[in-house]
């Protein structure tokens, strides 16, 4: 089972669509590490170019998952901060995965009003059959607007076809072929915080968007 087959029907329960997206059979153990994965005790952080002074909260992947955000430098100062503050705002809902709890210190550090909501009902359907997941999932066709009343747009695509679901009563990881459903569109808008920190306030997804096929 891919990463965007379980994440599809983590939307379905919930009732409402998120940020964040996985690909799927034979079996595979997490403790496998992926060729240029982040090692369990790094704490994936964000570029340079985000908001500088401000103590942000750490973010942990195991050695088998990563998240690689393509087109971080635009050349604009603000572009970037905002680009480095959604990467961030995507693995603080990896990282609520990986710890197995809606309630880490990350969440509500990048996302506010619905945003918040829907990621938490987001993670449950990960934590609550216990499930997480290994590979790699890449973020790509990132692109920044700013909005008269001052707040960003990320519209952006991921690619979860190296992604799989690791069945958290099995231990297994299911390698079935990814289907459409691993290319995601999004469109987020983000607030700056007084902290200085572009929080994501409103989500929405297309699975399958044909802009993000290959």
């Amino acid at each position: 089972m891919t990463r965007g087959m379980m994440r599809t029907g983590a939307f379905a329960t919930a009732g409402i669509f998120l940020l964040a997206g996985c690909g799927g059979g034979g079996g595979g153990d997490s403790s496998d590490k992926i060729k240029g994965a982040d090692a369990a005790t790094h704490s994936p952080s964000p570029s340079a170019s985000a908001s500088a002074g401000v103590q942000r909260p750490k973010i942990k992947f195991p050695n088998s998952a990563k998240n690689v955000f393509e087109g971080q430098h635009t050349g604009d100062p603000k572009k970037d901060a905002v680009l480095a503050d959604n990467a961030q705002r995507v693995n603080s809902i990896d990282d609520a995965i990986f710890r197995g709890k809606t309630d880490t210190p990350t969440l509500d550090f990048y996302s506010t009003g619905p945003a918040i909501g829907s990621a938490m009902a987001f993670i449950k359907g990960w934590v609550t059959p216990g499930d997480t997941w290994v590979g790699i999932t890449r973020y790509f066709n990132r692109k920044v607007s700013f909005r008269d009343d001052g707040a960003a747009v990320v519209i952006y695509c991921s690619d979860e076809s190296k992604a799989y679901v690791k069945d958290g009563k099995t231990r297994k990881v299911d390698r079935s072929p990814a289907t459409s459903d691993a290319y995601v569109l999004y469109n987020t808008r983000l607030v700056k915080s007084r902290q200085g920190v572009w929080r994501t306030v409103d989500v929405t997804s297309k699975r399958g968007a044909s802009q993000c096929q290959p």
